[in-house]
């Protein structure tokens, strides 16, 4: 199903509550290259394959979700990566592909993350100073959009120079 088709039918995706880095670019890039009309819900992290079966909702960033962390041979990638190779967004776009590194490597263990992307520190303390300013995750997708933007901005500028 290509991502155009996924816009139709689903407008539902479902994560643990609490997010901070994964669980809130994720959104970023559903709305903004997957599903324009995506809703999110946040709960429990016990709840979230029930209620998403419940709901016919699309679950990310959770055990056993239909998009989540994955490990290939070059290292740990954390969801936002999984997303776009799922929707074939992988490979298309180099300043999206750097925003993905960047994510990853925040959000996943330096010992064994597929990437190494230097700006993952400026990025993980944002992230981690939002999640300390509020607990409601719509908020927090509130308020770091225009960051996503922005990075994916500089991106674009870093892959063409």
């Amino acid at each position: 199903m290509c991502s155009s088709d996924l816009s139709r039918l689903e407008v539902k995706w479902i994560t643990r509550e609490h997010g901070n880095i994964d669980r809130i670019a994720c959104p970023w890039l559903i709305k903004r290259f997957i599903d324009q009309d995506a809703q999110f819900i946040f709960v429990g992290r016990d709840e979230v394959l029930d209620v998403a079966k419940k709901l016919g909702a699309k679950s990310f960033d959770s055990k056993c979700a239909d998009f989540s962390h994955e490990q290939p041979p070059e290292g740990e990638i954390c969801t936002f990566v999984t997303l776009m190779q799922h929707h074939d967004l992988w490979g298309k776009d180099p300043a999206l592909d750097l925003v993905a590194k960047i994510v990853s490597t925040a959000d996943t263990n330096p010992d064994n993350s597929a990437y190494h992307e230097p700006e993952e520190a400026g990025l993980s303390a944002i992230a981690h100073g939002f999640a300390l300013l509020s607990e409601d995750d719509h908020k927090k997708i509130a308020w770091e959009t225009p960051m996503y933007d922005a990075l994916y901005e500089w991106a674009k500028k870093k892959t063409t120079s």
